[in-house]
This record gives structure tokens, C-alpha cells and sequence, in this order.
């Protein structure tokens, strides 16, 4: 077929470039298919959290000498799934002048978040309106938890398959 050995490498660089754009066609399709989700932890973008991370992490500190928060949910289920917080000073005086605002997410996409707001205040502890979850699966509770100036963030891991998994 070549007969001429100088006929050969023009094709070979010729297949090999077709290749190469073949390879980086399909990679660029991939991307487009799947595309990545922002991280969303510390209820906001991570270029934030990362740039203020020194403060959010002293706020927790300056937070956690003054208050305490727990998290009363029993289970996260698809169905009528109540998150509880409980918010008590260090001396075990429950706090009812809390903000606290949740979002429950996912940790694979941000398109079925589920902001919670307002929730009802009883005796320090503050409970939202059951929600209906789209999927099972592993969730993220993200909540923000404000007294006054004092804040800090709390995040709970939960899966609605496994009822005793949850990690802080």
C-alpha cells in the first residue's frame, strides 16, 4: 500500500489529529451532559466560604461558648419530614429569639432544594413545616442559626433509606 515510505507519516499525523478532535468533541459533549453543580455548603457560594472562612469558623467558635444547638429530628423520611432544632444558652435556658434559616439539598444537584423559613417556637425549640422530599436518598441539611450577632453554621448528613444515618 505505500510503496513510498515518505506517504505514510503525512497520513498517520492525519488520523491521529482526526483522533485527538474526536476525543475532545466527545469530552466537551460529556461536560455538556453533565454538568457540575455549585457547592452550595455554608449556604453560599464556595468562593465565599472559602474567602471568609477564618470568620466563619471564629463566629462558630464565638458561638458555641454562648449557646448550644441540637439537632431533634428523629428521621428524615419522603414523606412528612418535620426538621427540629433545639437552642439553648450554655446554662440550658432554651433561646427563642433564634433566626435560623435551613435549606434542605442535595449533595449531587441544587435543582430540588427546599428552603425552610419561619418555623414555630416552643420553649427554644424551632420546628418547621413538614415537607414532602422529590427523591429517597441521601439528603443535606444546611442551616444558618443567628442570635442576635452571634451566628454560626450547622450542617447535618442524612439519608432518607437508613433512618439511623446521620452524620454532623
Amino acid at each position: 500500500m505505500f510503496k513510498n515510505p515518505g506517504t505514510k507519516w503525512p497520513i498517520i499525523i492525519a488520523v491521529s489529529t482526526v483522533i485527538v478532535i474526536g476525543f475532545g468533541i466527545a469530552t466537551i459533549k460529556a461536560a455538556i451532559n453533565n454538568p457540575v453543580e455549585m457547592s452550595d455548603y455554608g449556604m453560599q457560594k464556595y468562593q465565599e466560604y472559602d474567602t471568609n472562612a477564618n470568620d466563619i469558623i471564629n463566629a462558630k467558635i464565638a458561638f458555641d461558648k454562648k449557646y448550644s444547638i441540637a439537632w431533634q429530628t428523629p428521621q428524615i423520611a419522603e414523606n412528612n419530614t418535620t426538621i427540629i432544632y433545639q437552642v439553648n444558652d450554655k446554662e440550658g435556658n432554651p433561646i427563642n429569639n433564634a433566626k435560623i434559616e435551613a435549606v434542605l439539598t442535595r449533595p449531587d444537584t441544587t435543582k430540588l432544594d427546599i428552603n425552610l423559613s419561619n418555623p414555630s417556637v416552643n420553649n427554644g425549640q424551632y420546628t418547621f413545616t413538614s415537607v414532602l422530599l422529590p427523591k429517597p436518598g441521601r439528603w443535606d441539611i444546611l442551616a444558618k442559626v443567628s442570635v442576635g450577632n452571634d451566628q454560626r453554621y450547622y450542617n447535618i448528613k442524612a439519608d432518607t433509606r437508613n433512618p439511623k444515618t446521620t452524620e454532623f
